[in-house]
């Protein structure tokens, strides 16, 4: 594992793309901020972050974004510690599957006792476009301080049929459609990562 402690004040700003096993551990001095972007197209991966905030007033970004075709798997495992109060972490994690691709996340997120005025808010959001595909999410929250703001959010599905029958009847070929929506659904990431596309994400069939 590669440890990188921030001290205080401290800015980390890293976009991992295609890594095909990232094992990362920071640990968080006071009012440090961390920015963690991992990108896998197309490719697959082991990925595992630990974050602990041990300062009082850290700010922890993770972003996630996994588009699977193939017989293809990526593991996205968070580990987020809020020792101390007033500090603030948000993770949203996507998948995209198509194919027979399999994704798995696994998602720590941990308020101590002392960590009072914490906000931390985690999501996971993934899109299944095959049949054969498979999608795994384990959230796992301990909270043990009273005065926090946390939120938790899981959820898979497919591509709205409406939207794309709606689009269909103004003209746009199916798969255009079907790429726009998938983009769509990307594009909260990619502009949390100051992403304007990732060449190849998707082709036209």
């Amino acid at each position: 594992m590669d440890t990188k402690v921030l001290h205080k004040g401290e800015i980390f700003e890293r976009v991992y793309t295609n890594e095909p096993s990232l094992d990362i551990r920071i640990i968080q001095e006071a009012g440090s901020r961390v920015k963690i972007g991992v990108l896998n197209i197309r490719s697959s991966a082991a990925n595992r972050i630990v974050v602990e905030q041990q300062g009082e007033g850290c700010e922890t970004e993770i972003y996630a974004l996994a588009y699977l075709c193939e017989n293809q798997n990526v593991t996205t495992e968070t580990h987020v510690t809020h020792a101390v109060g007033g500090g603030i972490s948000n993770q949203l994690i996507k998948f995209v599957l198509d194919d027979r691709a399999h994704g798995r996340f696994i998602g720590d997120l941990k308020i101590n006792p002392d960590a009072q005025k914490t906000e931390a808010h985690q999501t996971n959001r993934n899109l299944v476009l095959s049949e054969f595909a498979e999608m795994r999410t384990q959230p796992q929250l301990e909270i043990y301080a009273d005065d926090v703001k946390a939120t938790h959010g899981a959820g898979t599905g497919q591509l709205d049929e409406s939207a794309l029958f709606y689009m269909q009847q103004r003209g746009i070929g199916k798969q255009q459609a079907r790429l726009l929506l998938v983009n769509a659904f990307m594009r909260e990431v990619l502009d949390a990562l100051s992403l304007d596309s990732v060449d190849g994400i998707i082709k036209e069939e």
